[in-house]
């Protein structure tokens, strides 16, 4: 695969924003082509969010050249769309560590540099954070303006409502930059785009709505409704006032967001002029440059490495299928079996496997876009009208919505099924992305039903049993990547509620696990062998309810046991604690570890490595077992937090 790097000579003269303030405007778009390039050749050997980076090179240029960062807060919605913003921060040489062990992360991080003012992964916080900012600013706290930019998917979320409503009431100043990459306005070309330009640098601006409405009239006649839908961007208004002028802040645009002249200009007018909140609509395309990311479906959204002369990204080797894959085929199955079973997801389809479901059965998946908390009490609905509703959202996205898994459904005893992707760590994605806390979070809950699917074929039959299971919520987890590689069931079937299975028989230590690390408690027990201890392998399926027969049988015949699970403290290891401290087993001297995910985050890396760091290795296992063996106190090395 080539790898050369791009020709930058103006790039190469950026060593942070104040080198973009320096330049004259008409170096700045020749400056974006080359960060356009440059962030092209960064991801091809990385990976990562390439479209939504391409989408906004001349933004971010723009804003550097007209803020005074980090003084002026901007905040980037997501993050995922912060890699030009890195490499004109004083990134750019560690921008090919993009995403990997020891490396850049993938999204804004405030321990990564003075200019990610505020760390995002998870969407349509960026307004509230902004405003936060900005209340500080004005009690003399020393910061500037505060810069939200936040996209068109984004918006959709409670949250940022919550939140425009909130600053559109304080009145403060602040800067909310409404990326819509929904559609594209095809830029007026000549005079009327430079007319558009110098009207927008001298005119007031209260009088900014009503020019854009002026160009919108002079505009032929296709382009003159794709600006009006662009003006009403989910407000369905159909005067000449948008939601967010009802809000209370100043509306501006919409503008080409990939004209640096229009940007320059609007972005100068309002920071200079602005005494309120002002919210500036740009149009930009995702991907944008780049003809492999702009021709694709997910115009390049989420790419591995890549061949930048071709776009055509690396393979990888033919093995299992993901789980994923696994989790969207058995659903498609049950549905074709059952037409009362509907899916749910907040915006990512693919992500959680739907999109097969979706092809065949397209009137039952609902994609309620970036709304979990919208998305789990519409389940619920669903479920009280007799549905089967598949609520599928990742473990860390799911924690957006966990008031309404405790009152809308966990509370009303609601059949609603949690399929919960990315369980425990994620690998590239980093923190942000694990799945670390959902045993916890759910497993408390009263009537909820609780499964971690320990290879791709129990996840099969997992599918099986929530659909199976109308006594109340229940939730299976299961991790991203590929399974194991065990055969697939031709059809799921139901497991016994609660109970769990012994996969081999020793007579020293027990390990019981929960969910996918059964594999390397096995590998850790073949390890110990060599020392002459026998260990007794038992995958307990369910956290809640659990296997308390199976626990009482482990327990009475080992001198140990051993809980091992891929989730945070206050998981299925303190359930068991729980359990035998109830029963007195404790009273007898019993031997108990407990392994799980430290008490701190673990930084991006290859799932092996952060397993590895968090003491979850087969190694670390093995060692537990001997240490478990042999009385000592110790569980594994301690390691250091970085």
């Amino acid at each position: 695969m080539t790898h050369t790097r791009p020709n930058t000579p103006l790039l190469d003269r950026i060593a942070g924003p104040s080198d973009l303030r320096q330049m004259p405007d008409r170096q700045l778009a020749a400056l974006a082509d080359e960060l356009r390039a440059e962030v092209i050749s960064a991801v091809s050997e990385t990976g990562g969010h390439l479209g939504s980076s391409l989408g906004v090179v001349e933004l971010t240029v723009a804003i550097h050249a007209v803020f005074s960062t980090p003084m002026d807060k901007l905040i980037w919605d997501v993050g995922h769309q912060c890699y030009p913003h890195k490499i004109l921060t004083g990134r750019r040489d560690r921008i090919r560590t993009l995403r990997q062990k020891d490396g850049l992360s993938g999204f804004t991080k405030r321990s990564e540099s003075i200019y990610d003012p505020f760390g995002a992964a998870h969407s349509s916080t960026s307004i509230s954070a902004a405003l936060g900012f900005a209340v500080g600013r004005d009690m003399g706290q020393a910061t500037g303006d505060a810069i939200a930019v936040i996209g068109d998917g984004s918006i959709s979320a409670g949250m940022a409502y919550e939140a425009l409503n909130n600053a559109g009431a304080e009145g403060r100043r602040l800067f909310v930059i409404l990326n819509d990459n929904e559609m594209s306005i095809a830029p007026p070309v000549g005079a009327m785009s430079s007319y558009l330009s110098r009207m927008y640098a001298s005119e007031p601006l209260a009088r900014m709505a009503s020019l854009a409405e002026g160009f919108e009239a002079a505009l032929p006649t296709p382009l003159r409704e794709s600006a009006k839908r662009a003006r009403q961007l989910v407000t369905g208004l159909t005067g000449s006032g948008t939601l967010f002028e009802e809000l209370g802040f100043q509306y501006v645009g919409p503008i080409d967001g990939h004209d640096m002249g229009q940007l320059l200009s609007v972005l100068r007018a309002a920071r200079t002029r602005a005494t309120g909140p002002v919210l500036i609509h740009v149009c930009t395309v995702k991907g944008k440059g780049y003809a492999p990311a702009e021709g694709a479906a997910d115009k390049g959204h989420g790419v591995s490495k890549f061949d930048p002369a071709t776009g055509a990204q690396a393979k990888s080797k033919p093995g299992a299928p993901s789980y994923t894959g696994v989790f969207g085929q058995a659903l498609v199955d049950e549905a074709a079996r059952d037409d009362r079973i509907v899916a749910v997801t907040a915006a990512m389809p693919d992500g959680t496997g739907l999109t097969k479901m979706a092809e065949r059965f397209p009137a039952r998946v609902f994609d309620v876009g970036i709304a979990e908390q919208h998305a789990v009490t519409f389940a619920a609905g669903m479920a009280a009208s007799g549905l089967k509703p598949f609520c599928t959202i990742y473990s860390t996205f799911l924690q957006r919505a966990y008031d309404q898994v405790v009152h809308d459904v966990a509370l009303q005893g609601l059949p609603v099924r949690f399929a919960i992707d990315r369980a425990g760590l994620v690998g590239a994605d980093g923190a942000t992305h694990a799945g670390a806390f959902d045993i916890g979070y759910l497993g408390n809950l009263p009537g909820m039903t609780l499964m971690a699917a320990a290879d791709e074929a129990e996840l099969v039959h997992m599918v099986a049993t929530a659909a199976a299971h109308d006594a109340g919520p229940i939730a299976f987890r299961y991790p991203r990547g590929s399974g194991t590689g065990v055969a697939l069931p031709e059809r799921g079937k139901p497991l016994a509620i609660g109970k769990g299975r012994v996969i081999e028989e020793g007579t020293d230590v027990a390990i019981l696990s929960f969910g996918a690390h059964l594999f390397e408690c096995q590998v850790a027990a073949d390890m110990v062998a060599d020392d002459g201890i026998t260990v007794t392998v038992a995958d307990a399926r369910f956290a809640k309810p659990l296997d308390t027969d199976l626990l009482m049988q482990l327990v009475g015949h080992h001198r140990a046991l051993i809980t091992v699970e891929q989730g945070a403290m206050g998981g299925f290891g303190s359930m068991v604690l729980h359990e035998l401290a109830r029963r007195g087993a404790f009273d007898k001297g019993l031997i108990l570890r407990t392994l799980c995910l430290p008490d701190r985050f673990i930084d991006q890396a290859d799932p092996a490595d952060m397993y590895a760091d968090a003491g979850l290795s087969a190694t670390d296992i093995a060692h537990s077992i001997r240490a478990a063996v042999a009385g000592r106190a110790e569980v594994v090395p301690l390691r250091q937090v970085r």
